[in-house]
Protein backbone atom coordinates (compact mmCIF):
# COMPACT_ATOMS: atom_id res chain seq x y z
CA UNK A 1 0.00 0.00 0.00
CA UNK A 2 1.65 3.28 -0.80
CA UNK A 3 1.66 6.19 1.73
CA UNK A 4 -1.26 8.31 0.58
CA UNK A 5 0.25 11.20 3.16
CA UNK A 6 3.69 11.56 1.57
CA UNK A 7 6.06 9.90 -0.87
CA UNK A 8 9.14 10.46 1.83
CA UNK A 9 8.87 7.30 2.56
CA UNK A 10 7.79 2.99 1.39
CA UNK A 11 6.19 2.33 4.14
CA UNK A 12 2.52 2.36 5.00
CA UNK A 13 1.42 5.25 7.86
CA UNK A 14 4.91 6.70 7.88
CA UNK A 15 5.06 9.85 9.74
CA UNK A 16 5.93 12.63 7.67
CA UNK A 17 9.46 14.43 7.58
CA UNK A 18 11.34 11.58 7.36
CA UNK A 19 14.40 11.36 5.03
CA UNK A 20 14.17 9.47 1.71
CA UNK A 21 15.66 5.95 0.99
CA UNK A 22 14.19 4.15 3.68
CA UNK A 23 14.22 3.84 7.22
CA UNK A 24 17.72 4.58 8.71
CA UNK A 25 20.47 1.33 9.60
CA UNK A 26 20.46 2.18 12.97
CA UNK A 27 17.00 2.33 13.52
CA UNK A 28 16.60 -0.81 11.92
CA UNK A 29 19.26 -2.52 14.06
CA UNK A 30 18.12 -0.94 17.34
CA UNK A 31 14.47 -2.36 16.47
CA UNK A 32 15.55 -5.51 15.37
CA UNK A 33 17.78 -6.14 18.26
CA UNK A 34 15.16 -4.91 20.14
CA UNK A 35 12.62 -7.49 19.13
CA UNK A 36 14.96 -10.73 18.81
CA UNK A 37 16.32 -9.80 22.69
CA UNK A 38 11.99 -9.85 23.50
CA UNK A 39 11.44 -13.13 21.62
CA UNK A 40 15.09 -14.83 22.80
CA UNK A 41 14.89 -13.90 26.65
CA UNK A 42 11.00 -14.77 26.18
CA UNK A 43 11.86 -18.37 25.16
CA UNK A 44 13.80 -18.41 27.91
CA UNK A 45 11.91 -17.29 30.32
CA UNK A 46 9.07 -19.11 29.74
CA UNK A 47 11.07 -22.35 31.08
CA UNK A 48 10.91 -20.97 34.97
CA UNK A 49 7.83 -20.56 36.63
CA UNK A 50 7.55 -17.80 38.97
CA UNK A 51 7.88 -19.01 42.69
CA UNK A 52 6.14 -16.42 44.86
CA UNK A 53 2.41 -16.38 46.32
CA UNK A 54 0.21 -13.71 46.56
CA UNK A 55 -2.72 -14.30 48.66
CA UNK A 56 -4.09 -18.01 47.99
CA UNK A 57 -2.78 -17.85 44.19
CA UNK A 58 0.25 -19.95 44.08
CA UNK A 59 1.52 -18.13 41.19
CA UNK A 60 3.89 -20.85 40.34
CA UNK A 61 1.29 -23.44 39.33
CA UNK A 62 0.03 -20.40 36.76
CA UNK A 63 2.72 -18.47 35.52
CA UNK A 64 6.67 -18.67 33.83
CA UNK A 65 8.84 -15.51 33.50
CA UNK A 66 8.37 -15.24 30.50
CA UNK A 67 4.99 -13.76 30.57
CA UNK A 68 7.11 -10.73 32.08
CA UNK A 69 9.41 -10.57 28.95
CA UNK A 70 6.46 -11.56 26.16
CA UNK A 71 4.56 -8.00 26.62
CA UNK A 72 7.63 -6.00 25.54
CA UNK A 73 7.08 -6.71 22.14
CA UNK A 74 4.36 -4.95 21.70
CA UNK A 75 6.14 -2.00 22.60
CA UNK A 76 8.62 -2.46 20.22
CA UNK A 77 6.67 -3.02 17.68
CA UNK A 78 4.31 0.05 18.24
CA UNK A 79 7.17 2.75 18.75
CA UNK A 80 8.45 1.19 14.97
CA UNK A 81 4.82 1.73 13.89
CA UNK A 82 4.95 5.12 15.25
CA UNK A 83 7.56 6.58 13.58
CA UNK A 84 8.05 4.42 10.80
CA UNK A 85 4.88 3.06 9.93
CA UNK A 86 2.60 -0.46 9.26
CA UNK A 87 4.99 -1.70 7.09
CA UNK A 88 8.48 -1.31 8.85
CA UNK A 89 6.70 -2.78 11.68
CA UNK A 90 5.97 -5.70 10.29
CA UNK A 91 9.29 -6.34 8.72
CA UNK A 92 9.97 -6.30 12.26
CA UNK A 93 7.30 -8.58 13.18
CA UNK A 94 8.78 -10.96 10.55
CA UNK A 95 11.85 -11.47 12.14
CA UNK A 96 10.87 -12.20 15.41
CA UNK A 97 8.39 -14.55 14.20
CA UNK A 98 11.56 -16.56 12.61
CA UNK A 99 13.56 -16.03 15.78
CA UNK A 100 10.02 -17.63 17.51
CA UNK A 101 10.11 -20.51 14.99
CA UNK A 102 13.59 -21.24 15.77
CA UNK A 103 13.70 -21.13 19.16
CA UNK A 104 10.45 -22.89 19.77
CA UNK A 105 11.67 -25.71 17.43
CA UNK A 106 14.72 -26.44 19.27
CA UNK A 107 12.92 -26.12 22.76
CA UNK A 108 9.67 -27.02 22.73
CA UNK A 109 7.58 -29.63 21.06
CA UNK A 110 6.04 -29.14 17.60
CA UNK A 111 2.49 -28.36 18.80
CA UNK A 112 3.83 -25.87 21.29
CA UNK A 113 5.99 -24.33 18.60
CA UNK A 114 3.21 -24.07 16.49
CA UNK A 115 1.06 -22.48 19.18
CA UNK A 116 4.04 -20.39 20.22
CA UNK A 117 4.70 -19.10 16.59
CA UNK A 118 1.13 -18.68 15.43
CA UNK A 119 0.08 -16.92 18.34
CA UNK A 120 3.35 -14.33 17.98
CA UNK A 121 2.41 -14.03 14.61
CA UNK A 122 -1.03 -12.92 14.64
CA UNK A 123 -1.30 -11.11 18.12
CA UNK A 124 1.10 -8.54 17.00
CA UNK A 125 0.10 -8.24 13.41
CA UNK A 126 -3.61 -7.39 15.37
CA UNK A 127 -1.42 -4.87 17.24
CA UNK A 128 0.07 -3.01 14.49
CA UNK A 129 -3.59 -2.82 12.52
CA UNK A 130 -5.27 -1.41 15.48
CA UNK A 131 -2.07 1.32 16.16
CA UNK A 132 -2.35 2.33 12.60
CA UNK A 133 -6.48 2.75 12.66
CA UNK A 134 -5.64 4.63 16.09
CA UNK A 135 -2.93 6.17 15.37
CA UNK A 136 -4.23 10.30 15.37
CA UNK A 137 -6.33 9.39 18.56
CA UNK A 138 -4.54 10.41 21.72
CA UNK A 139 -1.26 9.69 22.52
CA UNK A 140 -2.05 6.44 24.81
CA UNK A 141 -5.24 5.15 22.67
CA UNK A 142 -2.75 3.35 19.88
CA UNK A 143 -0.45 1.54 21.80
CA UNK A 144 -2.97 0.66 25.10
CA UNK A 145 -5.55 -0.57 22.00
CA UNK A 146 -3.72 -2.34 20.49
CA UNK A 147 -1.73 -3.88 22.60
CA UNK A 148 -4.80 -5.06 24.73
CA UNK A 149 -6.11 -6.52 21.79
CA UNK A 150 -3.19 -7.96 20.58
CA UNK A 151 -2.63 -9.50 23.39
CA UNK A 152 -6.08 -11.19 23.71
CA UNK A 153 -5.75 -12.92 20.26
CA UNK A 154 -2.54 -13.83 21.62
CA UNK A 155 -3.19 -15.76 24.67
CA UNK A 156 -6.39 -17.02 23.51
CA UNK A 157 -4.84 -18.03 20.23
CA UNK A 158 -1.35 -20.11 22.10
CA UNK A 159 -3.46 -21.60 24.95
CA UNK A 160 -6.41 -23.02 22.43
CA UNK A 161 -3.76 -24.20 19.86
CA UNK A 162 -1.11 -25.51 22.43
CA UNK A 163 -3.58 -27.39 25.60
CA UNK A 164 -7.54 -27.28 23.97
CA UNK A 165 -8.56 -30.68 22.89
CA UNK A 166 -10.09 -29.45 20.00
CA UNK A 167 -6.56 -28.81 18.17
CA UNK A 168 -5.46 -32.36 19.85
CA UNK A 169 -4.62 -33.02 15.74
CA UNK A 170 -1.75 -30.70 16.23
CA UNK A 171 0.34 -33.35 18.48
CA UNK A 172 -0.17 -35.46 21.85
CA UNK A 173 -2.21 -33.67 24.15
CA UNK A 174 -0.58 -32.86 27.58
CA UNK A 175 -2.84 -34.60 29.98
CA UNK A 176 -2.03 -32.89 33.19
CA UNK A 177 -3.13 -29.00 31.35
CA UNK A 178 -6.40 -30.54 30.54
CA UNK A 179 -7.24 -31.93 34.31
CA UNK A 180 -10.25 -30.47 36.14
CA UNK A 181 -8.98 -27.52 38.94
CA UNK A 182 -10.45 -25.05 40.39
CA UNK A 183 -9.83 -21.80 38.38
CA UNK A 184 -6.97 -20.05 39.30
CA UNK A 185 -6.92 -22.47 42.08
CA UNK A 186 -8.83 -20.33 44.17
CA UNK A 187 -12.47 -19.97 42.88
CA UNK A 188 -15.18 -22.31 42.98
CA UNK A 189 -15.12 -23.30 39.19
CA UNK A 190 -14.17 -25.57 38.01
CA UNK A 191 -12.16 -25.85 34.37
CA UNK A 192 -9.27 -27.17 32.61
CA UNK A 193 -6.05 -26.10 33.92
CA UNK A 194 -4.74 -24.45 30.59
CA UNK A 195 -7.61 -21.91 31.25
CA UNK A 196 -6.21 -21.03 34.34
CA UNK A 197 -3.17 -20.11 32.86
CA UNK A 198 -4.73 -18.35 29.93
CA UNK A 199 -6.58 -16.45 32.13
CA UNK A 200 -3.38 -15.02 34.39
CA UNK A 201 -0.84 -14.65 31.61
CA UNK A 202 -3.81 -12.42 30.04
CA UNK A 203 -3.77 -10.73 33.40
CA UNK A 204 -0.02 -10.06 33.42
CA UNK A 205 -0.15 -8.82 29.69
CA UNK A 206 -3.24 -6.26 30.48
CA UNK A 207 -1.11 -5.05 33.35
CA UNK A 208 1.57 -4.24 31.13
CA UNK A 209 -0.37 -3.22 28.17
CA UNK A 210 -1.12 -0.17 30.75
CA UNK A 211 2.49 0.09 32.69
CA UNK A 212 3.96 0.05 28.95
CA UNK A 213 2.33 3.72 28.32
CA UNK A 214 4.84 5.24 30.69
CA UNK A 215 8.49 4.21 28.45
CA UNK A 216 6.02 4.34 25.42
CA UNK A 217 5.81 8.31 26.31
CA UNK A 218 8.71 8.92 27.36
CA UNK A 219 10.95 6.83 24.38
CA UNK A 220 8.49 8.24 21.35
CA UNK A 221 10.37 11.67 21.45
CA UNK A 222 13.89 10.08 22.52
CA UNK A 223 14.01 7.36 19.68
CA UNK A 224 14.14 9.11 15.89
CA UNK A 225 11.82 11.96 17.41
CA UNK A 226 9.23 13.12 14.96
CA UNK A 227 9.19 17.09 13.21
CA UNK A 228 6.63 18.90 13.57
CA UNK A 229 5.48 19.16 10.36
CA UNK A 230 7.46 18.47 7.12
CA UNK A 231 10.17 20.66 5.91
CA UNK A 232 8.84 23.34 3.76
CA UNK A 233 9.26 22.91 -0.08
CA UNK A 234 11.90 25.11 -1.85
Amino acid sequence: MIDRRSAVFGTDGAAPGLPAGGVPRSAWVTAIAAMVLVVVSSNVAVQYPVQATIGGLDLADLLTWGAFTYPAAFLVTDLTNRRFGVAAARRVIFVGFVMAVVLSMALATPRIAIASATAFLVGQLLDVTVFDRLRRARWWKAPFVGSLLGSATDTTAFFSLAFAGAFGWLGGADAFSQESASLLGVFSLETARWVSWAVADFSVKLGFAALFLAPYRLLMNVLWPIPDRAPAAA
